[in-house]
Order: C-alpha cells, then structure tokens, then sequence
C-alpha cells in the first residue's frame, strides 16, 4: 500500500475541513451528480471503453503500487550474475524472481537467446508498458480538466435559474447565487484532489519503472556477456542517484566482511 497516496488524500481532505464550519449548506446533490456523472460522460465521450476502464484500474493501484527500489534490484542482479558465472545459465531457472520484467529477462537468458533478441523484446515490452501508462495518465488528466468545466457549466444553468426568477424573489438570490457556485467547487474538488495528483503520480511511476526496466535491460545483457559479477554493481551504479550509490558503496564494504 502506498502510505504517501494515503497520507496526502487524508491530508487534503482534513485541511479542506478545517476551513468549513458548517458543511451543510456545501452539499447539494444535483450540483453533485452534474458534476460527477457530467465529468464521466465526457471522459467516456472522448475516449474508447477499454480505456475509459482502465482510468479506474489504475486509479486503484496508486493505493497499493510497490515499486521495487533500483538499489533492490542491482543486488538481485549481481547476485544472478554471481551464479550464472559458477554453475550457467541453466541454474537461473530454479532462482524465484517477483519482478516480471526481470523475470522475462532472466527467462530469455536460460533459453539461450542471443544479446540483440534479447534486448530487442525487453525494449518492445518497456515501449508497451510506457505506452499504457501513457493512456491512463491521459485519460486521468482529461477527466481533470474537464471537471472543473462541468463544474463551470452547472454554475451557468444556476445563474441562469437565479436570473429568472430575481424578479419575483429577490430574498432568494443570495441562497440561488451560493447554490450555484457548488457546481464549480465540486469540479474543482474532483480534479485537484482526485484526477489530477493521481494523473502525475501516474506519471512519476511510468518514468520510475522506465529507469528500473532499462536498469534491468544492462544488467541482463551484462550476464549474458559472461562479465565479471563484481563489476556490474559499478555498471549499474549509474542508475542510483549520489546519495543512495553512497550509501550502497558503504554498505558493500560492511557485506564483504
């Protein structure tokens, strides 16, 4: 579960309660189901239904994505690299690997495949996997910006009602005017609470799981070049921002002894 995604949602939701006394003049279910079941029409409008779908698939796993840790990951490779050196290619097969990518690389070596098959279908499935991410964050931000203009639209048609009938009710124009402008803070609500952060961080994976995909891209291809294991952690070092790569080159020296 992704504490960060939780905490912030919280966050949000407490900081906008702290600034409303009385929140029963704010709910209004008209204003909400325009806005709502308006935002969702138009996404689907402008999109097919696998991937309107989708929008909600990986609105779900923000709150249970675990990416695994690119420092995780080069230990997991030079420890594969290590036993492919002593006992083959052939030993990987029985080594239980969670990470699929790495386990589809890992695959392609115990078959035997060459170094440009190998890496030319790693790469096929990293464009693929980008490109889904892709979709889904681009439906996620549509559905964000078109919110807020459902939101506008609701407030319009309030207006419009409020207009028509100023003449006979003059006493009810403060109350119209307040329920007309719900329509736009409920748009607002839905895209900077929901679709939108959810859009980038969206983004901030698919850009993560590239790194680690092409991480994991060298180091297959360091093990099928038969290299050296103890090199590849230097290799792959690359990928590590200065502190975590200190960190790990402090801790290497610790794991020798």
């Amino acid at each position: 579960m992704d504490i960060a995604t939780i905490i912030g949602l919280v966050g949000a939701l407490a900081a906008i309660n702290l600034a409303v006394t009385d929140p029963t003049p704010l709910m209004n279910a008209n204003s909400a189901y325009l806005v709502v079941l308006g935002t969702f029409a138009v996404t689907l409008f402008r999109s097919s239904m696998g991937e309107f779908l989708n929008m909600f698939i990986v609105s779900l796993k923000m709150f249970r994505y675990k990416m695994d840790k690119p420092e995780d990951l080069i230990d997991r490779l030079v420890e594969l690299a290590g036993i492919a050196r002593k006992d083959g290619m052939i030993a990987l097969e029985n080594e239980e690997i969670p990470n699929r990518f790495l386990a589809k690389g890992i695959s392609a070596l115990v078959d035997g495949n060459e170094a440009g098959f190998i890496r030319s279908s790693l790469e096929r499935d990293m464009f693929m996997t980008a490109r889904r991410h892709e979709t889904g964050r681009g439906t996620l931000q549509a559905a964000g910006d078109i919110a807020p203009s459902m939101g506008m639209i609701g407030t319009l048609i309030g207006l419009v009602n409020l207009l028509q009938n100023m003449a006979s009710d003059p006493e009810g124009i403060g109350p119209a005017m307040a329920l007309a402008l719900l329509t736009t803070l409920y748009g607002s609500l839905l895209a900077n609470i929901v679709f939108i952060p959810i859009a980038m961080k969206l983004e901030n994976h698919a850009k993560n799981e590239e790194m680690n995909s092409q991480l994991i891209i060298e180091g297959v291809l360091f093990i099928q070049g038969g290299g050296n294991p103890r090199l590849l952690g230097d290799l792959l070092s690359a990928f590590l921002n200065p502190k975590k790569n200190k960190k790990r080159a402090n801790a290497e020296p610790a794991a020798a002894e």
